[in-house]
């Protein structure tokens, strides 16, 4: 029983657990400016949002694993500072620029509706960088609420 409660209270888990509950409406609310999503299947819509917020609770796991590396701790979620939820969402910023920009010019995977606002420059969808910038410092409250 004691390996359960050390696994729940891990990091790594809770980390995981909230960016899966935090990043699966938004990846729903997204579905309206991508094109040919809101007219995709019911059920290619689940699985294509469901994917995606796998996606990001990789991208989330891996940027806070950059941070544990950076503060040379993985107890840094229970005692945040304001530099390492910073570097955490822009971590997850950057991760996220590469990914949809290899999904959209390289790979061609899905393309931007005509009403998803873009960076300039990058052209990268506002949306998908505005979710890293808004729902890490929520995922580092939840995770230091639950483990602390």
């Amino acid at each position: 029983m004691e390996k359960w409660r050390t696994w729940l209270y891990s990091p790594e888990f809770n980390v995981i657990l909230f960016a899966l509950l935090l990043n699966y409406p938004w990846e729903f609310l997204q579905v309206p400016f991508y094109r040919d999503m809101p007219q995709a299947a019911h059920w290619d819509a689940i699985l294509f949002c469901s994917r995606a917020t796998a996606g990001d609770a990789l991208i989330a796991l891996a940027s806070f694993w950059g941070v544990a590396l950076l503060s040379r701790s993985r107890a840094w979620v229970t005692r945040p500072s304001l530099w390492q939820v910073v570097t955490f969402s822009t971590l997850a910023v950057a991760i996220t620029v590469g990914f949809e920009w290899h999904a959209t010019v390289i790979a061609e995977r899905w393309a931007y509706a005509e009403h998803m606002p873009v960076l300039p420059v990058i052209g990268t969808g506002l949306l998908p960088v505005l979710q890293w910038v808004i729902l890490p410092p929520l995922i580092v409250w939840l995770v230091y609420r639950q483990i602390r």
